[in-house]
């Protein structure tokens, strides 16, 4: 159903603006894309277990301000260096989230919410109320330019598929996996069944760490510069991709593949908003009402699946 939705809606741009299916057009859509849905991937595990991450945003501009300040501009470090040092930083942050939440017992939106507000605090204490100006090409092939594509297609966008694919097998196809879902869908009868509830919550607030480090590698591959609002909004747009890609917001269901064609229709409006030069409000009121849409629709499926 959401293919189709896509499908639609690039046709009809495509009519309203040419240029819209140009390679230059896909190719910086594509890009877009990529930080968001391989969030997605850890955003899509943490809410199918019951849980959500607002904090996704505000770790973004941890990791960044780190790789790119720090990393690129000050230390010089290489391209594998920056992205493992992102990576690390990233999970540090989500492992934090992931140890509060899985031992606190204290309810995942209160606790991201928190550290939302700390990383924030900690990013701007980073930036030193400055952008991060001259940063090197060093990651240049997970940027927008020639140096970042493989046969046209951005890099970033071809890993995120990789990942996506990987996260989709290990979802559907091994214990381990189902242990997620089956969490989210009574976390008591898991308990009870002999699941590590406590262990596979703090892996999924990790993993979206560890993803959040990479995505960040990404969004600095940008740009040259860096600004304070880096992560400003991304928290958002990930949980609009994953709850208009199917996961249900209550948890117990949902796809990674639904999330990267969620991210690929909240990326697509935007972008035609833009190309089409109407006021860029415009983009955030058609998201919402897609979530609505989205949530409204799940709500239902799951009243008619208790009646039965």
């Amino acid at each position: 159903m959401l293919i189709c939705v896509i499908a639609v809606l690039w046709i009809i741009l495509g009519f309203a603006t040419p240029a819209f299916v140009s390679a230059g057009s896909i190719q910086p859509l594509l890009g877009a894309v990529a930080p968001i849905a391989l969030i997605g991937i850890g955003m899509t595990v943490v809410i199918i277990t019951g849980g959500i991450d607002v904090s996704v945003g505000a770790a973004i501009a941890v990791c960044s301000v780190i790789t790119a300040k720090l990393v690129l501009v000050q230390a010089g470090l290489s391209l594998p260096v920056a992205v493992l040092i992102s990576v690390v930083v990233g999970g540090l942050l989500g492992l934090l989230n992931g140890v509060l939440i899985a031992y606190g017992r204290v309810h995942a939106i209160i606790i991201t919410f928190g550290t939302a507000n700390i990383f924030l605090w900690l990013s701007l204490k980073l930036f030193n109320s400055t952008t991060v100006n001259n940063i090197p090409d060093t990651l240049a092939p997970l940027g927008n330019g020639a140096a970042g594509r493989t046969l046209g297609v951005p890099n970033s966008f071809l890993i995120t598929v990789v990942l996506v694919a990987i996260a989709w097998v290990y979802l559907r196809h091994t214990a381990g996996g189902r242990h997620f879902y089956a969490i989210g869908g009574d976390q008591l009868a898991a308990e009870l069944a002999g699941v590590k509830v406590r262990q596979r919550v703090l892996t999924a607030y990790l993993l979206t760490g560890l993803l959040v480090g990479l995505a960040s590698c990404i969004v600095v591959a940008q740009g040259s510069n860096l600004g304070q609002n880096v992560g400003s909004g991304k928290e958002l747009a990930v949980i609009a991709a994953v709850v208009i890609g199917g996961t249900s917001i209550t948890g117990g269901r949902g796809s990674v593949l639904g999330t990267v064609l969620g991210a690929l229709l909240v990326q697509t409006v935007a972008s035609g908003v833009t190309q089409l030069g109407w006021r860029s409000e415009l983009s955030d009121l058609f998201v919402g009402i897609a979530i609505i849409i989205a949530v409204g629709a799940d709500l239902i499926r799951e009243r008619a699946r208790r009646k039965r």
